[in-house]
């Protein structure tokens, strides 16, 4: 048994997104360089043994949705994409991704989920003010689980 899910996340943007928040945007989907400075999801404190054998927190940012190529749990591929809706005005981005995530990863892939749905465009809002942001699948099961963020909280499925 593994603890391996698959995240698909299909949401629209609106177009209020700054130029640095493109750049961190496009680095957590693996499609940009690491950005001098984050602003969505600005801490990965990891605990390391220093040269004394003492442990410390010391920060190492990674990109949260950059799996591309082949799944190794969940079969298909992994990817992600963010597109200009230029056609439509006021419509802003689209943004799908497809990735393997670990458990230990929710917290984190949250913070950028909450922050995707600070930032959704109307046609993502749902009827009691939560945000559809897509699925989660545990590997082993059939049917994913509808997955949204309501009141600054993903409601990760049990």
């Amino acid at each position: 048994m593994s603890d391996i899910h698959e995240l698909m996340i299909a949401v629209d943007l609106r177009d209020e997104i700054s130029e640095q928040e493109l750049a961190e945007l496009n680095w957590h989907l693996g499609t940009g360089p690491q950005p001098e400075r984050l602003s969505i999801v600005t801490e990965f404190p990891v605990v390391v043994v220093d040269d004394s054998g003492i442990p410390v927190i010391e920060d190492e940012p990674y990109p949260l949705l950059a799996g591309h190529g082949a799944a190794w749990r969940v079969g298909g591929v992994l990817s992600s994409a963010l597109t200009s809706r230029a056609d439509l005005p006021g419509q802003g981005w689209s943004l799908t991704s497809r990735q393997e995530v670990h458990p230990d990863e929710f917290e984190k892939v949250g913070e950028l989920l909450c922050w995707l749905a600070t930032r959704a465009h109307e046609t993502n809002l749902l009827g009691d003010s939560g945000v559809g942001i897509g699925s989660l699948r545990s590997y082993e099961a059939e049917v994913p689980e509808v997955l949204h963020v309501k009141n600054g909280q993903v409601d990760w499925p049990a």
